[in-house]
């Protein structure tokens, strides 16, 4: 073995995410001739964990037994989604040259959609026989394969799931004994077809390790692993993250340029016109700025105070929603709460601002009425400003998921141009009625 080659797979298999990042971080050819070099254990160990859709072009790279290879060594789910970013007619043809039963799973698995229990589910479980004896039960338990054994479910001879037997109860069981009386036929199961979040909601209620999935005739198809839950959790706060402020959901830190102009471009160009917005809010008093430099001077405060109050209560209504704490009959209750949480925000920067103002323009060389003024002004403007941006961090996310759009897509733009357009008319409108106290 060459010093390179052993170097890198010590790297991988000492420091296996450290070592998915760095390859995903080099070029398509680098990788190919990289993965050619580790043997599959190793290569499945960093597969595992590169982003799908940095695998699928590697694993058309290279030869199809070694790609076929591969995709047998690795759980169906992950094979399955990195198919899914592989050409048709590639995806075709390898599964074509898969065994059949994987290749089956595989099918199976593809024709689900992205954010069902289906996509997210283990295929891999091992079930009981519901005429089994202990014996013969203890028997299917030691040849079950390590990583297809979560609970000890049992099913019927057509696949229906029956329940499920503690292993406490089947060790103290004669051996001759049927299972029947064993079976615990009480059991919590999700259908393929559920939403992932709800499964994710399932399991935080009852916080155990796998639930089992079932088909529309409640045959027992596969379980959803906690682990998976977890990372299905991780995958959407990191993505709603992303697409709060514009970016793409797919979008990763290595991502190729091309991947990332094409997502974020669109948003960048729908927030420079809602900044021209804003822009021509402020022409619109260009004449009283003219008069008082201060206002122009200002105006960030308000702006950004507003940004920062719509912010917390974006954020906190995301939560909520992403974890099912809103439901209906409680937005009215929660549109008034961030408004009065507002409100009473509102005031308290506003008394501290205009303190600060009043103490400012005195230090300046104002007199005390245009001192009084310009604070008068800006607290108004930010009571006004910070209420409309709790309002409308509450209500934004609200109206995109009444609209069947993803609450988080871009909420943060919507949100600025409420904060900066309302901040600017209302501190330059409430200015332009007091100017005799300011100038």
């Amino acid at each position: 073995m060459k010093p390179l080659e052993s170097l890198l797979r010590s790297f991988v298999e000492l420091h296996p995410d450290e070592a998915s990042r760095a390859f995903e971080a080099l070029d398509l050819d680098e990788r190919i001739r990289l993965f050619t070099t580790l043997p599959t254990r190793i290569a499945v160990t960093l597969m595992q964990r590169i982003s799908p859709h940095a695998v699928a072009p590697m694993v058309m790279g290279l030869d199809r037994d070694r790609s076929k290879e591969l995709l047998c060594a690795l759980p169906p789910r992950i094979a399955s989604s990195v198919l899914t970013h592989t050409e048709e007619s590639y995806r075709t043809d390898l599964l074509e040259c898969l065994p059949e039963n994987l290749s089956r799973s595989l099918r199976a698995l593809a024709k689900y959609p992205g954010d069902t229990a289906g996509a997210m589910m283990e295929p891999r479980v091992a079930s009981l026989s519901s005429d089994f004896t202990v014996q013969q039960a203890t028997t299917a338990i030691r040849k079950a394969p390590r990583e297809a054994l979560h609970y000890l479910y049992v099913t019927n001879r057509d696949g229906i799931l029956a329940g499920v037997i503690n292993m406490r109860d089947l060790l103290l069981a004669a051996p001759k004994d049927p299972i029947t009386p064993l079976i615990k036929t009480e059991l919590l199961t999700v259908p393929d077809t559920m939403p992932s979040k709800d499964v994710v909601q399932k399991m935080r209620e009852k916080r155990f390790l796998a639930i089992p999935v079932v088909d529309y005739d409640g045959r027992l198809v596969g379980v959803v692993k906690q682990s998976d839950a977890l990372r299905v959790v991780q995958d959407a706060a990191f993505d709603n993250m992303q697409k709060i402020v514009g970016a793409g959901a797919d979008e990763r830190a290595l991502s190729p340029v091309r991947l990332v102009v094409k997502s974020r471009l669109p948003w960048l160009l729908v927030n420079l016109v809602t900044a021209f917005m804003a822009a021509a809010v402020i022409g619109a008093f260009e004449g009283i700025i003219a008069q008082v430099a201060a206002l122009a001077v200002l105006l960030p405060v308000v702006a950004g105070q507003g940004g920062n109050t719509g912010s917390q209560s974006l954020a906190v209504v995301m939560r909520g929603l992403a974890l099912r704490e809103v439901i209906p009959g409680t937005t009215r209750q929660l549109i008034t709460k961030e408004l009065a949480a507002g409100v009473i925000n509102g005031v308290a920067v506003a008394i501290v601002t205009a303190i600060a103002v009043f103490s400012w323009r005195l230090v300046a060389g104002d007199s005390m009425t245009a001192g009084f003024g310009l604070a008068l002004v800006i607290g108004m403007a930010m009571i006004v400003n910070m209420a409309a941006a709790a309002l409308a961090g509450a209500v934004i996310p609200l109206i995109l998921q009444a609209c069947g759009r993803d609450p988080a897509q871009s909420a943060a733009i919507f949100l600025t141009t409420v904060t900066d357009i309302v901040g600017f008319a209302a501190f330059l409108g409430f200015a332009s009625l007091c100017m005799p106290l300011i100038t």
